[in-house]
């Protein structure tokens, strides 16, 4: 993609490179051992390539965020990381002090060194523009022993934040492997839509799912969207079914209640478009017992019905298109997975071509053994549910403005 720089256009033999990268990771509550290595393996492709081209390799990430559990500092990141690429990864507990700074000014080509949790720095948290972030102590401090700048965090591309804009505006820029893989695959796939093409939206994120559906309704990129999850409890109410208490008074404790009228209006528009479950598993008593929509008691809904698994598998094996994000239920649960299971299978029984959104869909996919007969897993649910639906991602303009901001300096 033109528009913004890529590793190839730079030659990064002896330099001192600045990597923002994203492994935050799953993390043992008890224990506090990283448990899942999988965001690891996949930015170890950029950091090698930096290393085996010479670079001085600094990376800058983020685990959690303040208040949680898991908000802890990258120490057991760098050795997990280090069995990742294959080499070394050095750590320093510290982001831009003096400490840090002799760590990184000591650096020889090649090696690679991670800094502590970014976001242990206040000011990651703020929501302000490239040209703020560019101000900010960290950039300031950081900016002056770096050549160049690259991003590589498409997980995190849609957020605004200092390590993943502030750069842009003082370093030349580029990015990295894995979002320069990301934004080819999913922009080609959306310019390039073979028909039928099917949206299958669950999870519990209903504003970012029905975002999605407003803007491939619209524009005509969607055929059939299978809705499941809180998405689809959300269109059974608005399609004028009795919930019951126990299910409305979860999806106005989510703040979604204003997605009801919003989702039937899309019903009134697309009546044709939107599939929802006909029927649905509700917990009774640990149990799992599924329903006609009909007839739905007053007991929370944890899945959707096996009848109407039926009709999403047949419509799923039959597109040529699919993008999927978000499990259809409460897939921790054993009773409850029966939904996420199916709609995983018949995607990957699908002759289409298949993109899995991040988070927990994708670990799904990954966990049952269908992740190598999917076309494309992403790595970002939040990034690639803003390009599905249009929205322009944060860190990916920024990169773009860079690019600008240098070639007009030369």
């Amino acid at each position: 993609m033109a528009d913004f720089n890529t590793i190839d256009d730079f030659d990064v033999k002896g330099k001192t490179v600045l990597i923002r990268i994203d492994i935050n990771s799953p993390v043992d509550p008890n224990s506090g051992i990283i448990l899942d290595d999988t965001r690891m393996k996949l930015h170890a492709e950029t950091i090698k390539e930096l290393s085996m081209k010479g670079a001085k390799t600094v990376i800058l990430a983020h685990q959690s965020r303040p208040g949680k559990n898991d908000f802890t500092t990258l120490e057991q990141h760098a050795t997990v990381l280090s069995k990742a690429i294959g080499l070394e990864v050095k750590y320093v507990d510290a982001l831009f002090s003096s400490k840090a700074r002799e760590s990184i000014l000591s650096l020889e080509s090649g090696q690679i060194l991670l800094l502590e949790n970014v976001r242990f720095f206040s000011e990651e948290s703020l929501k302000r523009s490239p040209e703020e972030e560019a101000n900010s102590v960290l950039v300031r401090s950081l900016t002056p022993l770096f050549d160049l700048f690259i991003n590589d965090a498409f997980a995190a591309a849609h957020r605004s934040q200092t390590s993943l804009v502030g750069f842009t505006r003082t370093l030349p820029s580029a990015a990295g492997r894995v979002m320069e893989r990301e934004l080819n695959v999913i922009s080609n796939a959306l310019e390039n839509v073979e028909k039928p093409c099917v949206f299958a939206l669950g999870g519990m994120k209903a504003d970012d799912s029905i975002m999605v559906m407003e803007n491939v309704l619209a524009n005509g990129t969607a055929d059939y969207i299978l809705v499941s999850g809180i998405v689809a409890n959300i269109m059974i109410w608005a399609a004028g079914y009795d919930i019951k208490s126990t299910n409305e008074n979860f999806i106005i404790s989510r703040g979604y209640k204003d997605m009801v009228d919003k989702s039937r209006e899309l019903l009134e528009q697309f009546p044709e478009k939107i599939i929802y479950p006909h029927d649905v598993a509700v917990g009774v008593l640990g149990d799992r017992a599924d329903v006609t929509i009909e007839n739905i008691p007053d007991a929370p809904i944890f899945d959707i019905g096996r009848s109407s698994l039926i009709k999403y598998s047949k419509i799923l094996r039959e597109a040529k298109t699919i993008f999927a994000n978000g499990p259809a239920g409460v897939f921790e649960n054993p009773k409850f997975a029966i939904g996420t299971e199916d709609i995983i299978n018949a995607i990957s029984s699908s002759q289409g071509f298949s993109i899995i959104g991040g988070g927990h869909i994708a670990a799904a996919t990954v966990n049952l053994g269908y992740g190598d007969k999917m076309n494309h897993i992403s790595s970002g649910g939040g990034a690639s549910i803003n390009m599905l639906a249009s929205k322009p991602l944060a860190a990916v303009e920024a990169l773009k403005e860079s690019k600008t901001l240098f070639d007009n300096l030369e």
